[in-house]
C-alpha cells in the first residue's frame, strides 16, 4: 500500500501534500495561525457507495470512476492514483465525470477528494 498524506486547515478547507512531515514537538504544518489536520480516508460519515473509488482493469491500464453527483456545491475535486513510488492525479470541476486512468499497477492506491465528506480511497489488487 502507498501512501498519500492530506494536511486540510479546518478554518479555510486550504490542502497541502504532506511529503515529509516534522517530527518535532509542537510543531508541524500551520494555516490560519492553527495545526493543520491530517485526513484519514474515509472517516467521514457519508454514502460509502458514493464516494469510495472503483476500479476496472483493461489491457494494461486501470480506470477509476467515482459515482458520485458532480454539482456546483458537492462534487469529487480530484482523483489520485499511487504507483510505483509516483503519482497521477486528476482534477475536476463540477459538471465533470470524475474517472481517471493510468497503467496498471498492482498494489496501487487509488484517492478521491470530496469537497464535503473528504478523502477515500480503495486499494488495486
Amino acid at each position: 500500500m502507498q501512501e498519500l498524506n492530506i494536511k486540510k486547515c479546518k478554518k479555510c478547507g486550504a490542502l497541502v501534500k504532506v511529503f515529509e512531515d516534522c517530527h518535532c514537538d509542537n510543531c508541524g504544518i500551520q494555516c490560519c495561525g492553527e495545526q493543520m489536520e491530517l485526513l484519514k480516508p474515509n472517516s467521514v460519515d457519508a454514502a460509502f457507495e458514493k464516494h469510495v473509488p472503483t476500479y476496472e482493469v483493461k489491457d494494461g491500464k486501470i480506470f477509476v470512476r467515482v459515482n458520485h453527483v458532480m454539482e456546483e456545491e458537492h462534487y469529487i475535486e480530484w482523483i489520485s492514483i499511487v504507483f510505483d513510488g509516483a503519482e497521477k492525479t486528476t482534477y475536476f470541476k463540477p459538471g465533470d465525470e470524475p474517472v481517471a486512468h493510468c497503467k496498471y499497477v498492482p498494489g496501487s492506491t487509488i484517492y478521491a477528494y470530496c469537497n464535503k465528506h473528504e478523502l477515500w480511497k480503495t486499494e488495486v489488487e
